[in-house]
């Protein structure tokens, strides 16, 4: 009955159109207030204690470094380097688009960033090359979503903030997934770009692809940075999300020079209000979380669930259905910490590894940013392309198709974002 009422009470809440974060610690302070005597002042301090957990940290390193690379010309040397290097291939700028998407996901964490990032530099240069516009933005606002999948990746913390898994172990085991992510949809690129016989680039020397490199190698090597750090225990997560920001920081002000000091506190404050937007997000569903355990809801869902006989196929198929109706309502940070305590103790009860879950979580949103009418980077996309969203939604229907097929085989074949972590000895 109170779950019942938890959930009336935050649904309608967000249908007055609402920002989730403040419907979120309405419900909560209202529920308490009047059905219950825990005293207003335990809320104040899970509001702190909820927020005091190291691994938050990340996040605003990792907004913030992808804020520099950004605005620090790193993106268009990662394009210039993934078309001499695919660009000759049929549908050569949007098989380009996909491997720069794929390259920069791995330095900045965030879909939207690789939206805007790659989406400003390429588009307008698809568009000129001869290719329709509705092809270009199809290919952007889906390979955007590499994103949160190919670490490192905000989505990620997230899951490990709410469920006490080791942000480490996602990292390594969105490693594979997102290289196969990454060339289903540049076949699907292809295919269609080949299909309708859509123009190629001139194929680059050898010696026009090293230069190429060499150019984009400051990008590239934070990857190493990154991951290469956490691998070999140099430093923990949020020590590599630091020393990201600083490198992005150096690369673009000393390196390229795209950036001048005086454009630096422009970057800061625009990555300081997308990190209070999130950790505001945060607070208010660590509040959310306290209460549905205070009410044992996860509990009683997850006995319900294993009562009704429901297997771990017939679990993972109710949980996609769950995460890919919540993406039509909700942004990515919003349903993790909201269903993954739901979610999560019903998963560990039927023996399905939390790392696996976590990145089925993770593509969940990929896909969801991608579809209306919530679609962060449909939106974004929309900004970039000047298409509407319906026009929008009609161009990205092949690639959000290889992504749903993408989406079945890592929710029933675990092994492929389990052997790499398992093979580093991070999970057993």
């Amino acid at each position: 009955m109170n779950s019942l009422l938890i959930f009336s009470l935050l649904v309608a809440l967000m249908l007055t159109g609402m920002p989730i974060s403040i419907s979120l610690g309405l419900t909560v302070l209202s529920f308490l207030f009047f059905m219950t005597h825990v005293p207003v002042e335990s809320v104040a301090l899970k509001l702190f204690t909820g927020i005091e957990k190291f691994e938050i940290m990340a996040i605003p390193f990792f907004i913030l470094a992808g804020n520099f690379l950004t605005h620090g010309g790193v993106a268009r040397r990662m394009i210039k380097f993934a078309t001499s290097m695919v660009g000759h291939w049929h549908g050569g700028l949007g098989l380009g688009g996909v491997v720069a998407c794929a390259l920069f996901a791995a330095v900045s964490g965030s879909s939207p960033a690789t939206v805007v990032a790659i989406g400003s530099i390429l588009m307008p240069a698809m568009v000129k090359a001869g290719f329709p516009k509705r092809f270009g933005a199809g290919v952007i606002t889906t390979s955007g979503a590499l994103g949160i999948l190919i670490p490192p990746s905000i989505v990620m913390v997230m899951y490990s903030v709410s469920t006490n898994t080791s942000v480490g172990a996602l990292f390594m085991a969105g490693v594979i997934p997102g290289l196969v992510m990454a060339t289903m949809l540049g076949m699907t690129t292809w295919y269609r770009a080949w299909k309708n016989a859509y123009p190629r680039q001139p194929r680059a020397s050898w010696g026009e692809r090293w230069t190429a490199f060499r150019e984009s190698a400051w990008g590239v090597f934070l990857i190493v940075v990154v991951m290469g750090g956490i691998y070999s225990g140099i430093f923990t997560p949020t020590e590599a999300a630091a020393m990201s920001a600083v490198y992005a920081f150096f690369v673009a002000v000393f390196v390229y020079r795209d950036m001048g000091l005086k454009d630096v506190p422009r970057v800061l404050l625009s990555s300081a209000n997308m990190s209070a937007m999130l950790l505001y997000i945060i607070t208010n569903a660590v509040l959310f979380s306290f209460l549905m355990t205070h009410e044992n809801i996860p509990q009683e869902m997850a006995n319900w669930m294993i009562g009704t006989g429901v297997g771990v196929i017939g679990f993972l198929l109710i949980a996609n259905v769950l995460l890919l109706i919540a993406g039509n309502f909700m942004e990515p940070s919003s349903i993790v910490l909201i269903l993954a305590p739901i979610l999560f103790p019903i998963a560990v009860k039927l023996g399905i590894d939390p790392v696996h879950f976590g990145i089925l979580m993770v593509v969940n949103m990929e896909v969801g940013m991608c579809h209306p009418p919530v679609g962060l980077n449909l939106y974004v996309s929309s900004g970039i392309t000047k298409m509407g969203i319906t026009e929008l939604t009609v161009a990205v229907w092949p690639w959000l198709l290889t992504m749903l097929i993408f989406l079945v085989i890592v929710t029933y074949w675990p092994p492929l974002s389990l052997w790499l972590p398992r093979t580093l000895g991070m999970i057993h």
